[in-house]
């Protein structure tokens, strides 16, 4: 039986996207391995499955290329938002997220950001703010959940630092029990430069929870003002955020090509 899906992506994050709403839709990990291979699949950072929801228009299930569920997708959320042609709720693991039409593309209400040691989570306690803790040249992040876990290094130059390399090194240390998406950033002109090593997938072109996470970061140390470009690798997004209140995020999504498989 052939399944029906939609290529996506947000600045070149790119998404196969499954709207389950209408019938089941049978993904588990090896099956989202199996569709995100880009030699024998379709080809994606993520797969993401659409559900029916009891508190919200729409349930986002996503799943990394390695086939591990994560809890939020900020790029994501705006293709969804795309693909539903209106002003949305999206219930994900992560939390509600509220996602609107714009001009640029979509524009999304990601939530409030944790500070919290537990909350992020880190294996025990410590100032999440400038962590005692690095790993070669990258030190003293900064750590933050935003709907996923994410720790933010700000340096002299991101193009300069070995991501790939160090990127799947910290992701997986005993610090991070569920692993984490790490960031490293530089501000320049009042906008922040970002490159990201998103938990699960790898080195991505852009990544929306980490645009987020790295700006409430420079907006906290005073570094930025808000709202803020981050310019990542496939594009730049606008992020809005004061202390105490919620996240907004503006960017653009595309929609590529609907189609049909049977893997």
């Amino acid at each position: 039986m052939a399944l029906r899906f939609h290529k996506m992506h947000g600045l070149g994050n790119d998404f196969v996207v499954i709207d389950a709403r209408d019938g089941a839709a049978a993904v588990d990990a090896a099956r989202a391995r199996a569709i995100a291979d880009r030699h024998t699949g379709v080809g994606c950072d993520q797969v993401i499955v659409l559900e029916a929801s009891k508190k919200a228009d729409v349930r986002m299930r996503i799943w990394n290329a390695d086939g591990s569920e994560v809890e939020s997708c900020g790029n994501a959320t705006r293709c969804v938002v795309l693909l539903e042609g209106r002003d949305v709720t999206i219930e994900t693991k992560g939390g509600l997220l509220e996602g609107k039409l714009d001009e640029a593309g979509a524009s999304v209400d990601m939530g409030s950001p944790r500070f919290g040691w537990e909350e992020i989570p880190l294996a025990y306690p410590m100032d999440t703010g400038e962590m005692p803790v690095a790993w070669e040249e990258l030190d003293a992040p900064f750590a933050v959940n935003v709907g996923n876990p994410h720790v933010v290094f700000f340096v002299a130059d991101a193009d300069a630092a070995d991501l790939a390399r160090l990127g799947p090194v910290i992701e997986r240390d005993p610090l991070f029990p569920e692993r984490v998406n790490v960031n490293v950033a530089n501000v320049e002109d009042g906008a922040i430069r970002l490159h990201v090593w998103e938990r699960g997938a790898g080195l991505t072109r852009a990544c929306g929870t980490g645009a987020c996470a790295t700006a409430v970061a420079a907006i906290r140390k005073g570094l930025v003002r808000s709202p803020v470009e981050v310019r990542l690798p496939g594009g730049t997004l606008s992020i809005a955020w004061a202390p105490g209140g919620t996240i907004r995020m503006t960017g653009p999504a595309t929609h590529v090509f609907a189609g049909e498989m049977t893997t």
